[in-house]
């Protein structure tokens, strides 16, 4: 919100400087009834304007939205300068020169946590629609890589890659017990196959020792419970220590904002403005802060093996992705 600011001029020959509407007493008539006897010093006038705008600056205040709230994180956020976003602006598919879907299952013939999912490059699981992004889980037999699975999702890699910064995602989650949505970062180095990057001729590194930034978790079975978490050397998977998180309201029928901070020292989790983890190691290592070279982003839902059999279908919806530096 900003505040305009009206200078105010005082002239010996005019000095009146406001007038109310005639459905209301004049200010003679008050001070009349006041007894006044000093109604013209100037600094009355200055007690009248305080008296008088403090009301309207009142509900100013006390009558703001959430968008003041996530206004004022910017205002104090290291980065202001918005070097990369999507706004999903438009109908159909993804836009290709931001995004790459990830598609090729890992050595085994599954994803790794025991998911049950396919990903796939299809509009069914990924679009854009009246400026929103859809990823779409949905429970359908579907054939690809030789393997057959009972679900289908989508996994996408940003082409773009950064280091230290802030990324926003505004997005509305799905839901259903067994739904995992996540909203994370990878090291652009990771040997992973498929992967974008690995096939630019990147993929040198193993996970987790390359760093794994996660802004987002979710899982069905905590509904509304949201979750960080940072993956290095020294913790990672079932067993990570460097985690925080909170119950958010409505997550899967409201839109919120996950923002992860990352500068050279710590990083910072919010959900629409309130900080929920900061990864700040005492002491930083290889194995404690891999955090120093690029990270790309990824959005996808996975489908875990305990999906509730009545589940049919459900959207992660994105707004938008910004990244300030």
């Amino acid at each position: 919100m900003s505040w305009s600011r009206r200078d105010i001029s005082r002239t010996s020959k005019h000095r009146e400087i406001l007038i109310l509407d005639t459905n209301y007493l004049s200010l003679k008539t008050i001070f009349i009834k006041l007894n006044l006897s000093i109604i013209m010093k100037r600094h009355v006038y200055i007690v009248i304007l305080i008296i008088i705008g403090l009301p309207f600056f009142a509900f100013q205040i006390f009558n703001t939205t959430e968008d003041v709230g996530i206004t004022n994180v910017l205002s104090n956020s290291k980065f202001e300068t918005l070097v990369w976003s999507d706004e999903f602006d438009g109908d159909g598919a993804i836009d290709t020169t931001k995004w790459f879907h990830q598609t090729k299952l890992p050595p085994h013939g599954s994803w790794y946590n025991n998911e049950v999912q396919h990903y796939t490059n299809r509009v069914d699981n990924s679009f854009v629609k009246d400026g929103f992004l859809h990823i779409v889980a949905k429970k359908e037999t579907f054939k690809d890589q030789g393997h057959t699975k009972k679900y289908t999702s989508a996994r996408l890699n940003s082409k773009f890659a950064f280091t230290y910064g802030r990324i926003e995602v505004r997005a509305k989650l799905p839901e259903g017990i067994g739904t995992w949505p996540a909203i994370w970062m990878l090291n652009k180095t990771i040997n992973e196959k498929g992967a974008y990057w690995e096939t630019q001729g990147f993929g040198k590194s193993k996970w987790p020792k390359c760093g794994e930034i996660d802004i987002l978790e979710h899982w069905g079975s905590k509904q509304n419970f949201v979750q960080s978490a940072l993956h290095t050397g020294a913790s990672y998977g079932d067993y990570v220590e460097n985690l925080g998180g909170r119950t958010v309201e409505n997550v899967s029928t409201e839109f919120h904002t996950y923002v992860a901070e990352w500068t050279k020292d710590e990083i910072t989790f919010s959900v629409d403005g309130i900080e929920h983890y900061k990864y700040h190691p005492k002491r930083k290592n290889k194995n404690t802060w891999p955090f120093t070279t690029d990270q790309y982003v990824l959005l996808n839902i996975a489908i875990q093996f305990k999906i509730v059999p009545s589940f049919s279908e459900s959207a992660m919806v994105v707004d938008y992705v910004r990244i300030y530096q």
